[in-house]
């Protein structure tokens, strides 16, 4: 991309990262971004092909960034069941909730365009594809640790679903109540304690 070119789209995207988090995306406007950069409609559209592909360009790195560090840390639990045996299996508290939140609190826009700004693109469903990986990913963890003769009460897969996608949503909570990072990190360590201990005495570790 040439430098001008580059330095066009850049400036860009400030100021359509203010028009979504005011409107949301079904209301934003392409012509009052471009009018607030003096520049038109047409120019704008010659960087982004559509609205939703300028508001991909503003959550799409992030979204891809989480989903990696979240791989990242899964595989490291799934390494640990080699590695630290079974008598250390689930001991202390989970601090999930916390990493999660710092990373929110890092890119908090971003994630208040995904969480609230998103009805009417392929993001709107952003917290229930969360829910939907975690809940993969624990099943996968609890079968791991079954097959090294962990027992584990066996959970209804309805309700299963209904409470990893509870504990998953409550922690974007946070960002629908526009909480101060402050109150949000001591939130994260209220809910890593009530959720850990909840699904410790519900699959019996």
């Amino acid at each position: 991309m040439p430098r001008d070119k580059r330095e066009t789209h850049e400036k860009m995207i400030p100021a359509a990262m203010a028009e979504f988090l005011e409107y949301g995306f079904e209301k934003a406007s392409m012509r009052r971004i471009a009018a607030s950069l003096d520049m038109t409609a047409a120019a704008l559209y010659r960087h982004f092909d559509s609205k939703e592909a300028m508001f991909a360009a503003l959550v799409e790195p992030v979204v891809t960034e989480f989903t990696d560090i979240f791989k990242k840390l899964s595989a490291q639990e799934f390494a640990d069941i080699e590695t630290e045996g079974n008598a250390n299996v689930w001991q202390g508290e989970s601090d999930d909730s916390r990493w999660v939140m710092r990373f929110i609190y890092e890119h908090f826009d971003v994630f208040t365009l995904l969480v609230c700004k998103s009805q009417g693109t392929r993001y709107e469903s952003f917290v229930h594809d969360v829910a939907v990986m975690e809940e993969r990913t624990t099943m996968r963890y609890f079968e791991a640790l079954r097959s090294k003769g962990v027992v584990i009460n066996e959970i209804d897969p309805e309700e299963f679903h209904v409470l990893v996608s509870t504990n998953v949503g409550a922690i974007f909570e946070a960002v629908r109540h526009g909480f101060s990072e402050e109150k949000a990190m001591h939130y994260a360590v209220t809910l890593d304690r009530f959720f850990t201990a909840a699904w410790k005495d519900l699959i019996g570790i």
